[in-house]
């Protein structure tokens, strides 16, 4: 394998577990009199996912210098329903993206794309028009790819547990992933929870191939359905659309080739929610989540509207404690706007604080 390199990092290389690349990446400078920005370090893996021929991509960013973190300061993050990680948790808007801003606090970030999106492996059929086969990359599949990740990172890191953050399909992914294993969570995150009586864009009808194309335009359409036209031209700052297009086309190497160019996601979280969540059919009882949780949400996302996250959040009996926080004039992508720091704090605050039940 020929090493790759980014500017001021080591070589790729290999071994039994993974594929690593490190970069090192200067923050914004802080403000005359402040503390300078720490630097960041960053690594990525490949993680076998247990099934032959699929690997996992997975990428870490921490503070320079550190290698040792407690489970309660290791967060990993998994992605929505169409969109990679990198190109959400990662992607550096305004010089700084949420995985940048949390390993600025001291934590062990990470991140991994399921298989099917991004760099992770592209299963067969995503080499075969998408009609030649029925939806691939259920939700149950995610969940395990995730374990594998979380295997991976306690492993690497010699610890019991970790924190985890899912962004809307994600949601469901995380939170049945914690359901299964509370013993290796120690907090959970959901950023747009997605829930029963699902009737968002992505349910709809007709019949389904293996995956699905999406434009950018398409993309930005569905970003902003649900904004007051006279608040559409403030809500994405100038240029991060097309920084987030540019990043999502990059992580797809041969849709980017198309005509248009496309995006391609995997269609087996659209034939889960056809079948449960538009059904009132959940994959999972939240009742068996044991971990402390945060539920953030945006007035304007009617993907998953308010009434899904308060359904859910109604269920969650058996946390230790729970809370949510709705972000206002934000959308589905709120992670991508404006107001995107009212959601970077609200998570940092959840994770740092070390409140407990009667305290």
């Amino acid at each position: 394998m020929r090493p790759r390199r980014c500017s001021g990092s080591l070589p790729l290389f290999s071994h039994a577990m993974a594929i690593a690349v490190l970069c090192l990446a200067t923050l914004p400078q802080a403000a005359p009199g402040q503390a300078e920005a720490p630097k960041v370090v960053t690594e990525e893996f490949m993680v076998p996912s247990g099934h032959p021929g699929i690997d996992l991509y997975v990428r870490n960013k921490h503070a320079t210098g550190a290698s040792k973190f407690g489970g309660e300061r290791i967060l990993l993050f998994v992605h929505g329903a169409t969109y990679p990680a990198e190109a959400t948790f990662d992607l550096r808007l305004g010089g700084l993206s949420m995985m940048e801003f949390v390993a600025r606090h001291g934590y062990d970030v990470y991140l991994v794309d399921v298989r099917g999106y991004g760099r992770s492996t592209r299963p067969p059929e995503m080499d075969q028009p998408a009609d030649q086969n029925p939806p691939i990359v259920r939700t149950e599949t995610a969940v395990k790819d995730v374990g594998a990740a979380v295997d991976f990172i306690l492993m690497r890191r010699h610890a019991t547990g970790i924190n985890l953050m899912g962004w809307s399909w994600g949601t469901s992914i995380m939170a049945w992933y914690t359901a299964q294993n509370n013993a290796r969570v120690h907090k959970l995150v959901l950023y747009a929870p997605l829930w029963v009586h699902y009737a968002g864009s992505l349910a709809g009808s007709g019949k389904l191939g293996a995956y699905r194309n999406v434009t950018p335009d398409a993309a930005r359409d569905r970003w902003l359905k649900d904004v007051p036209p006279d608040k559409k031209a403030e809500t994405i700052p100038a240029g991060w659309f097309e920084a987030f297009a540019a990043a999502n086309l990059a992580s797809d190497p041969a849709g980017s080739k198309q005509s248009p160019p496309v995006m391609r996601a995997p269609n087996g979280v659209v034939q889960d929610a056809r079948e449960r969540w538009a059904e009132d059919k959940p994959l999972y009882d939240p009742e068996q989540i044991r971990v402390p949780t945060l539920l953030v949400h945006a007035d304007w996302d009617q993907e998953l509207p308010i009434s899904m996250l308060q359904a859910f959040f109604a269920k969650l009996t058996n946390a230790p404690y729970r809370r949510y926080v709705e972000v206002g004039e934000g959308t589905h992508f709120l992670i991508l706007e404006k107001n995107r720091r009212q959601l970077f704090d609200a998570v940092q605050a959840f994770l740092d604080e070390t409140f407990k039940p009667g305290d």
